[in-house]
């Protein structure tokens, strides 16, 4: 019996060519590091294989040029094309504007299943762990590197809170709460939870 199958390789194979050149925003750290730590998130958060390949691929269609979510149903399925297309807040270019790209993504978030909330939850998590050790080297300087800069940043991670906790319970969204009022307290901005009811 095997852990996962070779469609794993070959979805770790893709991430590695297709990220080779990028680097996370503002710094010298390789976009791959958070592909791998939000797939091993999804992983560890009892996601199953097509999960983990999405998690590995979620930025494939809104950051790679040429990519597409055919390409994605002819390599690993229609389930993982899916789920990567409802994790991008934008599969055209030129990307709609900033504002606009996240509250139509926080519309879709708010009433999608619990297998694309996982891994979204997963990515958010990742990213503001990440925004909160930039933060505590280089203070609010780390939003300038942000097209939302430091008020349009805490409003989307207030946001995503809210249509995350839509129907939708798990121990990494607790993290992502903790981690989202912690990142408030460091830049100073007052924090008001948002928890669903609905």
């Amino acid at each position: 019996m095997h852990a996962y199958s070779k469609k794993m390789d070959e979805a770790i194979a893709l991430a590695v060519d297709s990220f080779r050149d990028i680097f996370r925003k503002g710094t010298t750290v390789p976009y791959l590091t958070h592909l791998m730590s939000v797939a091993a998130m999804v992983g560890e958060g009892g996601g199953d294989e097509e999960q983990i390949i999405a998690a590995m691929l979620h930025d494939y269609i809104e950051d790679i040029p040429g990519a597409t979510a055919d390409e994605l149903e002819q390599r690993f399925g229609t389930r993982v094309a899916t789920l990567v297309v409802a994790l991008s807040d934008s599969t055209t270019q030129p990307k709609p504007p900033w504002r606009e790209r996240k509250e139509t993504y926080l519309k879709h978030l708010k009433h999608a299943g619990a297998d694309v909330k996982l891994i979204s939850v997963a990515d958010k998590l990742h990213n503001c762990q990440s925004l909160i050790r930039d933060h505590l080297v280089r203070g609010d300087a780390t939003y300038e590197r942000f097209a939302g800069k430091k008020d349009g940043t805490l409003w989307y991670y207030r946001s995503l809170l809210g249509a995350l906790d839509h129907g939708f319970h798990h121990p990494l969204l607790d993290e992502l709460h903790s981690s989202v009022e912690r990142l408030h307290g460091m830049s100073k901005v007052d924090f008001t939870p948002s928890r669903s009811t609905g």
